[in-house]
């Protein structure tokens, strides 16, 4: 993690650019040691309720649950076991079999090992301890 003054919520949310996605999560500290262990991001800055993850050019945002109180999607939350259900979090980039290796060294579930698939790529689905299933991937060599 940088140690800097993060930029204010209005400065950051007006620098945000593309697609992006948060994920809500019970354990704030337990998903951005997946994303930083397993996946190799990095933390652009966090709080104890929020952090800013960089991974493979992009950003994605790390919420966690409380900070979702007065959002429509709050009720849903506490009924939800699985948070990603139907949704695949693609890495492109990401090596699946060192992936692989450091999930199961840390102990996340890896629902399908590493492998070469038709369309091209090399992957594997991880499970983070929240639900959220990803797919880290790299192209095959021709």
């Amino acid at each position: 993690m940088n140690n800097f003054e993060p930029p204010s919520a209005d400065a950051y949310g007006k620098s945000l650019k593309g697609l992006g996605f948060s994920l809500i999560v019970r354990d704030l500290k337990a998903s951005v040691n997946f994303a930083t262990g397993v996946l190799g991001a990095t933390v652009y800055f966090q709080t104890d309720k929020f952090a800013a993850i960089k991974l493979l050019g992009s950003e994605f945002m790390i919420h966690h649950d409380d900070t979702y109180r007065n959002n429509p999607l709050h009720g849903f939350l506490s009924e939800t076991a699985g948070r990603g259900i139907g949704i695949e979090l693609r890495c492109f980039g990401v090596d699946p079999d060192q992936a692989e290796n450091r999930a199961r060294n840390l102990g996340f579930t890896v629902l399908a090992g590493s492998i070469d698939k038709p369309h091209g790529l090399r992957e594997c689905i991880i499970l983070d301890g929240e639900g959220y299933a990803w797919v880290p991937s790299i192209h095959l060599k021709s």
